[in-house]
């Protein structure tokens, strides 16, 4: 992560509070050294831009690595609904074969 990358942003940020890009950016930073961070940014964007449709894919992908099963499954399923009613089917095919190969990673006993 570079420290000055993360500056910049957090100074356009203050510019720009509601641009869902720059809290994107921000969140992928922060996935490289703080994951709560990375998190808080993620669901920031959930709760004001809904429609921001990477969101959903990267925190899914968070969450697997916290853990918190049960929120990626829930995560990547909105994603898909979220993908589909934005008509973003490039999205919706990667949510959905990132979604297939969680769920055969985590639950194939």
């Amino acid at each position: 992560m570079s420290f000055d990358r993360i500056q910049q942003l957090l100074a356009f940020k203050q510019e720009e509070p509601n641009d869902p890009f720059l809290w994107y950016s921000l969140a992928l930073e922060y996935q490289k050294t703080d994951l709560a961070l990375a998190e808080e940014h993620f669901v920031h964007l959930l709760k004001n831009h809904p429609d921001y449709v990477a969101t959903y894919y990267h925190l899914a992908k968070l969450w697997v690595k916290m853990e918190k099963i049960d929120d990626a499954k829930a995560v990547y399923e909105k994603g898909m609904e979220v993908a589909q009613k934005v008509h973003d089917q490039h999205s919706f095919k990667e949510l959905k074969s990132a979604y297939d190969i969680f769920l055969f990673e985590e639950y194939d006993d």
